[in-house]
């Protein structure tokens, strides 16, 4: 019999964004990003980056074109599988059409390179109307990028049901150092500059990529349970002899928080834990918040052990599994903050059940008006979304007891493990753990306006 003729596959773009509901233009479609391997030198003399991100992806479809996200910066070039490939931008996004189609199913490679001065957002309600993404400090950089500033300097796949590993290639000016994610694999010095290299092997939402620049007072250990712990911190916080010192804080504190939430929600899923402390600031004001970047949150005008014990839980709750969307950003925020509720337990503070009851009590009318489960764009992360999400769980706690509570924190990241996931499947998951019909008691606590009752009452 004659061969019957195959069919011509047919390729079509990938969608402009993943369809997130606060950010439509966020992420991409018709691919997944395996690990993102980032050069970049940056000069805070002249606050300019010039940078190559090399890519390696698998297609999801049979892709004609698709597209990056990068906002603000220079293209020079683009190639597809080490052939140059046509592109152009049109606001956020950055759009690539290789040379030829590329297979559902196959991995390429995609090499950007470009330049310019970052811009650091300000303004947006988002954040509230703090000044985020890359910031450019007095003698470097501090990225803060949640939730959508990561594309401000680097070109990528800007959405956290993407994630990727990375490599961080950094080269600064002679007396510079560099911080970033995962563990220094290499640093290389000249008399006029130095490079280093920072690798982090476990898969990472973007928003979470930071490399600190500036100048850093480094301590190298591990936590009395046996994690490396890798903290730097600008020495302008060592001035004038603080008590206590600095550096001994934020590590020590670190190293305390890190080893309790392995014992609290499972074992630590990455391999080394640390802090990164700058005084920095934006146009003369102390940048003033916190951020949970992977392996080694960012703080800045921070000496709160609460603060740090926060940062170091969404290393679980947000890093290991991180939302599947914005929309339900209390998985993040709410967890942390209950982790606050037992740091306090810990610390001899208070109860969570008597934090709880604070809490309940403290807050006008308006405060209850936020469905949490859903908060909206522009107030998501409202105090509400923290604090009534900590109630949420430590209510839960108290609804179905301590042994199905814990066991369904743990079993979270081991079913979610390096993934993302919705309320919906936490719910579920309570159910199940529990045996309860806990239906209303989720409706009442994220989807509802007003005060909920507290358990047994």
């Amino acid at each position: 019999m004659p061969a019957v003729a195959q069919a011509a596959p047919n390729f079509t773009p990938g969608a402009d964004g993943v369809g997130d509901p606060y950010f439509p233009l966020e992420g991409n479609g018709g691919y997944d990003v395996k690990h993102y391997d980032l050069s970049f030198s940056y000069d805070p003399a002249t606050d300019r980056l010039d940078g190559r991100n090399r890519i390696r992806a698998k297609a999801k479809q049979n892709l004609s074109r698709f597209d990056l996200d990068l906002q603000q910066l220079t293209v020079d070039s683009v190639d597809v599988d080490g052939r140059k490939a046509r592109y152009r931008r049109d606001g956020q996004e950055l759009v690539i059409t290789p040379k030829k189609g590329i297979r559902d199913g196959s991995k390429f490679t995609v090499v950007v390179r470009y330049g310019g001065v970052p811009e650091t957002i300000v303004g947006s309600p988002v954040v509230f109307g703090s000044p985020y993404g890359f910031i450019h400090t007095d003698d470097g950089s501090f990225e803060g990028d949640e939730p959508n500033a990561a594309s401000t300097w680097i070109p990528m796949n800007d959405h956290p049901s993407d994630k990727a590993t990375w490599t961080f290639h950094v080269t600064v000016p002679a007396g510079l150092e560099v911080i970033a994610n995962g563990r220094l694999v290499d640093r290389k010095e000249t008399a006029k500059k130095s490079t280093w290299v920072w690798d982090e092997p476990y898969p990472m939402a973007n928003y979470l990529a930071t490399a600190g620049i500036g100048k850093w007072v480094f301590k190298n250990g591990t936590t009395p349970g046996g994690i490396k712990n890798v903290t730097g911190v600008d020495p302008t916080l060592l001035e004038g002899n603080p008590d206590p010192n600095p550096v001994d804080f934020f590590f020590d504190t670190t190293s305390e928080a890190t080893d309790l939430w392995d014992q609290t929600f499972g074992t630590y899923p990455f391999d080394s834990t640390g802090a990164i402390a700058d005084n920095a600031t934006f146009n003369g004001q102390s940048i003033g918040f916190s951020l949970e970047t992977q392996t080694r949150p960012l703080y800045s005008a921070v000496r709160s052990t609460s603060t740090i014990a926060h940062e170091l839980a969404h290393q679980w709750f947000g890093d290991n599994v991180s939302v599947a969307t914005w929309q339900h950003i209390w998985l993040n925020e709410g967890f942390a903050t209950f982790a606050q509720y037992l740091w306090d337990e810990h610390t001899g503070v208070r109860t969570a059940h008597e934090d709880l009851i604070r809490d309940y009590n403290r807050f006008p009318d308006s405060f209850w008006q936020l469905h949490i489960g859903d908060p909206g764009r522009d107030t998501m992360f409202d105090n509400a979304v923290y604090r009534r999400g900590g109630m949420t769980l430590q209510a839960l706690r108290e609804t179905i007891g301590d042994p199905a509570f814990f066991r369904i924190l743990r079993a979270w990241n081991v079913e979610h493990r390096y993934g993302n996931a919705t309320t919906q499947q936490f719910i579920e998951l309570s159910e199940r753990i529990s045996g309860q019909d806990l239906d209303q008691f989720f409706q009442n606590w994220l989807f509802t306006s007003g005060k909920p009752a507290l358990p047994g009452t």
